[in-house]
């Protein structure tokens, strides 16, 4: 495809005629008359030899290559505006600019709040979206990131983007206070027996990852999609569940539960925002890439993930500490 032979204005009109599908609606969106968008679904329709919008009674339905084109048209529009609004300079504390990172509520709540703090006092007009992202990121992840500035993700999911490492975590255990089986430390026999809860995306389910790798599949029986959920899915039952540390320390409080240590050597969290190539050069997103950079160093240094201030150090014994285990 010769870039330079194409009137790049029809990709906006095809994302209109493909969102709207209606042909004076779709004008009016872009600013183009009804004559005007009429001639643009005509050289589109020439380009992609298809309907792309069929006549169905009064209405208009989308073929299957244009529903296919309707999500590509969004990212692609997404994409160009991101690509023309990268700056050669940016002075953080004088401009006003959103961005867009995508991220579990563990990312948004660790990473994303201390991030969020330091932006407030440097950049009064920065604005941060956090965005939970669709399981589809691993798959389409070029898709993903185009349109966002960043994803918050560890280590060991995806791979080929350029990447920020932002700080290490450890995962724990959550069973009930009052769980009838469990005393001050868990065994690998009742990992294998026991129910969990799990955080469950059809590509990340970290217990189901990390048990696999002794030879354990955990017996499910509440997935969801927040890692703040666990501890009131694992309140009052003989369930089990996994959870970061720098999360629990914020969490567990909201319900009668305990966190011990892992009874295995469970691979630490490597957390890291990994970004699309073609903000390489963008001096704003070069600068939220430093500061995403400082950030996760100041939360490593701490050690408990607050960006409050050190703390003194403890055990694994003590961290799990709550008497009996709690935080």
């Amino acid at each position: 495809m010769n870039l330079s032979r194409l009137d790049l204005n029809l990709v906006l009109a095809l994302r209109a005629l493909l969102e709207e599908r209606n042909v004076t609606r779709a004008g009016e969106r872009i600013g183009l008359s009804q004559p005007a968008m009429s001639a643009a679904l005509s050289r589109l329709r020439r380009h992609f030899d298809d309907e792309l919008l069929a006549r169905s009674g009064n209405t208009y339905e989308l073929t299957p290559l244009g529903t296919a084109l309707r999500d590509r048209s969004a990212t692609a529009c997404d994409l160009l505006e991101r690509v023309f609004a990268s700056q050669a300079d940016f002075d953080p504390a004088a401009e006003s600019r959103e961005f867009t990172l995508l991220a579990s509520d563990y990312g948004a709540a660790v990473f994303g709040a201390a991030l969020a703090r330091t932006l407030h006092e440097e950049a009064p007009g920065i604005r941060l979206t956090f965005q939970h992202p669709a399981p589809s990121v691993v798959e389409n992840t070029a898709t993903a990131l185009s349109t966002v500035d960043g994803l918050l993700m560890p280590h060991g999911i995806i791979d080929g983007f350029p990447a920020v490492d932002l700080h290490q975590d450890r995962w724990l255990c959550l069973v009930a206070d009052d769980h009838p089986e469990i005393g001050d430390e868990l065994t690998l026999d009742q990992l294998g027996r026991l129910p969990w809860a799990v955080y469950q995306r059809p590509y990340d389910a970290p217990a189901a990852r990390q048990l696999s790798m002794l030879g354990i599949s955990p017996r499910v029986e509440v997935s969801v999609q927040t890692f703040q959920l666990l501890p009131h899915m694992v309140e009052g039952t003989r369930r089990v569940a996994m959870i970061q540390e720098r999360l629990a320390r914020r969490v567990v409080r909201s319900a009668a539960v305990r966190v011990l240590p892992c009874p295995f050597d469970a691979v630490p969290v490597q957390e890291a925002m990994w970004w699309h190539p073609v903000h390489a050069q963008d001096a704003a997103h070069i600068w939220l890439r430093q500061k995403a950079a400082e950030v996760g160093a100041t939360l490593m240094g701490d050690g408990n993930g607050d960006g409050n201030g050190p703390r003194k150090a403890v055990s694994a014994d003590q961290s799990a500490g709550l008497p009996q285990g709690r935080l």
